[in-house]
């Protein structure tokens, strides 16, 4: 399929150690941590997420074996930094590659490579503890070349092919609302009434966040817009034109209908 880049390669996670702590101490460690463990019920957290591939044609520069460049990537809708909830990313590319396995432990979350053929490419995530311990697999087919194969191909313009979905976390933990409240990339839930949030977590350190942030990655300017708004504008068009399509059927009918009236009422007289 390919003559592949290499890639860096990721260090596994290092177990965590802690210190002696007072009984004392523990036990209150343990009761928050009970609580911060504690699941919500009839509450859902949801993750809107964009996963998708970009690739631009090399023109001049192409080769046998090496016709674009491309990058494949999952990103927050509005382009928010996922690290809150996805803890690594696994990419499996295709068999030709040099280590067809790529590991993302931390966002963005992207792989870039050059080739010449179009493959699926199995797309995994993993969750935070405090999350799920269930990852999610997505599936995403990489596509080089334009719906409309017989006009000019760009090497300015590129292939954009994205799929929008929304990862929904039911009964999340106490801790795990309070971690993500006041971050941009998860959509709270309607909590139930009387229930108050728990106080909220610390926000990250904003120069990480924004590293994950891919509102100034070099491709946004090509990424599908995703937002609510686009979408309300969109069905506001599609309504106005159902009921202008809606007012058109009954000036026809009431043109076809005129002249059966007046034959009716002839008729009766």
């Amino acid at each position: 399929m390919n003559n592949s880049s290499s890639s860096k390669k990721h260090s596994p996670d290092q177990p965590e150690t802690s210190g002696p702590t007072f009984k004392s101490q523990r036990t209150k460690m343990d009761t928050e941590k009970k609580i911060l463990n504690k699941k919500l019920k009839d509450v859902e957290i949801s993750c809107p997420i964009v996963y998708g591939s970009m690739a631009f044609w090399l023109g001049k520069k192409a080769s046998e074996y090496q016709s674009h460049k491309w990058t494949v990537y999952v990103r927050g809708a509005m382009n928010e930094d996922l690290g809150v909830v996805v803890k690594r990313v696994v990419f499996q590319l295709h068999s030709s590659f040099n280590s067809p396995t790529r590991v993302l432990e931390s966002p963005p979350f992207e792989v870039s490579e050059a080739g010449w053929g179009e493959f699926e490419i199995a797309i995994t995530l993993y969750f935070h503890s405090d999350v799920c311990d269930k990852p999610v697999n997505l599936y995403h087919h990489l596509k080089l070349y334009p719906e409309d194969e017989s006009g000019p191909m760009s090497t300015k313009k590129p292939v954009v092919m994205e799929t929008y979905d929304e990862i929904v976390f039911p009964e999340p933990s106490e801790g795990f609302l309070a971690r993500v409240q006041n971050h941009p990339a998860v959509t709270l839930p309607r909590l139930p009434i009387g229930f108050t949030l728990p106080p909220p977590v610390p926000v990250e350190d904003a120069s990480r966040r924004k590293r994950g942030d891919t509102k100034d990655h070099p491709l946004s300017q090509w990424f599908m817009n995703f937002s609510e708004a686009d979408e309300l504008l969109q069905l506001a068009a599609a309504r106005q034109q159902v009921q202008a399509h809606i007012a058109k059927l009954k000036r026809q009918i009431s043109v076809i209908d005129g002249p059966h009236q007046q034959l009716k009422s002839i008729s009766d007289q």
